[in-house]
Order: C-alpha cells, then sequence, then structure tokens
C-alpha cells in the first residue's frame, strides 16, 4: 500500500519502557484493556488469562514511560516503525473527518511501538510482548511490541506490508469503537450476560477488521497488487478455527473470541468493498 510518508503534526507517537514505580495507574480498570489480542490467539494463551495476570499488576504498576525520542526519531527508528506511523497518520487523516460528520467528539489514538520485552501503559497496567498489538482504552493507546510483525510473517507466510497495516487498523478500529461509546455498552452486556461474553467479543472482533476493511476501501488508490491477498491470508492465519486446528485441538466453537477465519475474511473483504463504516453496523444494532 503507497502510504504517504508520515506527519508528525496529526499524529502522536512514544516509545515506552517500564520505569520507576510512580503510583497506581489511573484510568478505568484493567478489565477493558484488551478488546482485540490478536498474538492472545497467535500463541495459543487464553485471553481472559492474559488479561487476568495484567490485572494482577495494576495496582502500583509503573506507567510508561519515554526516552527523550522525539516522535520524528521513534518513526524513522526503523522501516516497521516509519510504516506504522505512515498508517497511523493515514488513519487519523480518514477516520477524524468521519467524526466529525457525524457529530461525534473524537479524541486521536496514541501509537506505542516498543520491542521485545514489556510495556507499561499509563492506563492498563503492565504487559509483556506475549499480549502483541492490542489497545487500552484508558489512555487510548495502541500498543504495539513491531517484533510481532516477524511473528505474523511466518504465521501467514506473506511478509507483506499490508498484512502488518490490518493489525494497526484493527486496533484503531478498536479504538473509534471506543469513541462512539460502543464499547462501554458491549461491557455493560457481557456484565449482565456472562454466557454471551464470548459472542459478543466475536463480533467486536469482526466489527474491527470491518473497520479496517473501511479504511483500506476510502484509500483504494493507495492499494498495490497483491495488497488484498496479503490482508486476507493475514485475516485467515488468525481465524479461532484455524489456530486451534494448528494447536492440534478439536474445534470449539464455544471458545472463539475473534471469530473464524472466513469470518474474518469476510469481515475485512466486507469494508473494503463498502468503504463505509456503516457497513460494520451489521455487527451490532441497539436500536
Amino acid at each position: 500500500m503507497r502510504l504517504n510518508r508520515f506527519d508528525t503534526s496529526k499524529i502522536k507517537v512514544r516509545s515506552s519502557r517500564s520505569g520507576g514505580r510512580v503510583g497506581r495507574a489511573g484510568g478505568i480498570g484493567c478489565g477493558t484493556i484488551v478488546i482485540a489480542i490478536v498474538a492472545a490467539l497467535v500463541l495459543g494463551v487464553d485471553p481472559m488469562q492474559t488479561i487476568g495476570a495484567i490485572q494482577g499488576t495494576q495496582q502500583g504498576a509503573p506507567q510508561s514511560q519515554t526516552g527523550d525520542l522525539t516522535e520524528e526519531q521513534i518513526c524513522t527508528s526503523g522501516p516497521y516503525a516509519q510504516e506504522a506511523c505512515n498508517a497511523l497518520t493515514s488513519l487519523n487523516e480518514t477516520w477524524e473527518p468521519e467524526f466529525a460528520r457525524a457529530g461525534i467528539a473524537f479524541r486521536q489514538p496514541v501509537l506505542d511501538l516498543y520491542r521485545d520485552g514489556r510495556v507499561s501503559t499509563q492506563g492498563c497496567g503492565n504487559a509483556s510482548s506475549a499480549a502483541g498489538p492490542f489497545y487500552c482504552p484508558a489512555d487510548l493507546g495502541i500498543y504495539i511490541d513491531i517484533s510481532f510483525y516477524d511473528q505474523l510473517a511466518r504465521m501467514s507466510g506473506t511478509g507483506g506490508d499490508f498484512a502488518r497495516l490490518y493489525v494497526i487498523a484493527h486496533e484503531y478500529g478498536h479504538h473509534i469503537q471506543n469513541m462512539t461509546g460502543l464499547a462501554s455498552q458491549v461491557r455493560s452486556l457481557q456484565q449482565r450476560n456472562p454466557r454471551e461474553a464470548n459472542q459478543l467479543q466475536v463480533r467486536m472482533e469482526l466489527q474491527a477488521d470491518c473497520y479496517a476493511g473501511v479504511w483500506a476501501g476510502k484509500n483504494a488508490d493507495l492499494i498495490e497488487p497483491g495488497d488484498l491477498e496479503e490482508g486476507m491470508q493475514a485475516a485467515s492465519s488468525i481465524g479461532d478455527d484455524t489456530l486451534q486446528r494448528r494447536a492440534g485441538q478439536r474445534i470449539n466453537p464455544e471458545g472463539f473470541t475473534h471469530g473464524t477465519s472466513a469470518q474474518r475474511m469476510e469481515a475485512l473483504r466486507r469494508g473494503l468493498a463498502g468503504a463505509d463504516d456503516s457497513v460494520c453496523d451489521i455487527y451490532f444494532d441497539f436500536g
């Protein structure tokens, strides 16, 4: 995808590291930390176990500290970092006007790029590289250990850029859900109907996939040959059924949290074809 170079005046970027204790992490509880943990599926980890581990570090957890690097330096620290900053610029430029047209208040997310270790979020306590890319609604942060992209390439069998862009656009989709208030509505439904929690989670993930597709569809003039195939292959490789099968497990729909490979591919395809966020409303109808 031929993205334009990032513009630091249009994005918020940091590179966190664990620092000294600075008091309790603020914001809403860490039960909301991971609306999507792609790597939890990739690694065969139960997302709820991951969330529980992070919750355990919430009290007195050190908050993120950013070094002396400027946003320009962070974004030019490597090809993956620059690509992520390019994508964030495009995502902001694409979605902010949509919120303005809808009359919904919008705040930009913060992209936090770190590598091979632990990260102390500003709103959701500690997380490790094993958590993979995730969105923290408490601090509006998209957290990406960029070494995950190498793992994704091994998983999907493609090192194409669109597979990586799909990941950040998916996490941005959760930011959209947070800004529109849908995320809080879903969390409330999950609390009232625990038996439906997984199904609601799947719908959240599929809608985020759909939003990723909408972004790409709205920038169709930047799409290059092979991009769509890369995106579909990435979506297919991280479907619940595919990952369960790869782990030698029987297919268990009750354990799904992100959707099947077919569902994830369809959600991404739906967004691409529609290039309009309203096509993603199909996953939730609160009347």
